[in-house]
């Protein structure tokens, strides 16, 4: 059932985030599927430093990846219901936006960056993957808000904002102690 729900995302199938929008038994399973696609994102991000450094780096990269899912998550529920009257809970925000996270998955692909010419066609297929699930994103949260289009947009920018700031600071912050 998680593949299926996986591919169904990958692939905006109609409906899958409105299936785990309504499960309460996927909350944690997202939560899990947040940190695990974080790690192997963050496994792509930092090939190249040496083991030590690739291993610490995905570490801390999770950590803040995780963190700024959940204040980005935060920020779109409470921007949704706040602003917009949105009928929305918390743990449906992050069941929606987590299976959304999925794309990020895709990072993974950063490891084949350390062969000579092969960033050329990774770097690309990086650049859309990050577009894709910015609409992931918004589909997500625009299953969850049942908003029209507009107001599920604002949400999502302001969210990948407080996201790209919240890694800033805490990517900075891990950086110092590690």
């Amino acid at each position: 059932m998680l593949m299926d729900r996986i591919i169904g995302a990958f692939t905006f199938r109609k409906g899958v985030y409105a299936e785990v929008e309504k499960d309460t038994s996927f909350t944690q399973t997202a939560w899990i599927l947040v940190a695990v696609i974080a790690f192997l994102n963050q496994l792509g991000a930092h090939t190249g430093l040496g083991f030590a450094g690739w291993i610490v780096g995905a570490i801390v990269g999770t950590i803040t990846m995780v963190i700024g899912f959940a204040v980005g998550a935060f920020v779109v529920n409470w921007v949704g219901r706040t602003v917009f009257k949105a009928d929305v809970t918390f743990d449906e925000m992050v069941r929606t936006l987590g299976l959304a996270y999925v794309w990020s998955v895709v990072g993974l692909l950063g490891i084949l960056g350390f062969i000579p010419g092969l960033i050329c066609l990774v770097a690309p297929v990086l650049i859309i993957a990050g577009i894709a699930g910015l609409i992931a994103w918004f589909v997500a949260a625009k299953e969850a808000l049942d908003l029209d289009w507009v107001q599920p947009l604002i949400t999502i920018i302001l969210g990948w904002l407080v996201i790209v700031v919240v890694n800033v600071i805490t990517g900075w912050i891990l950086g110092l102690i590690f």
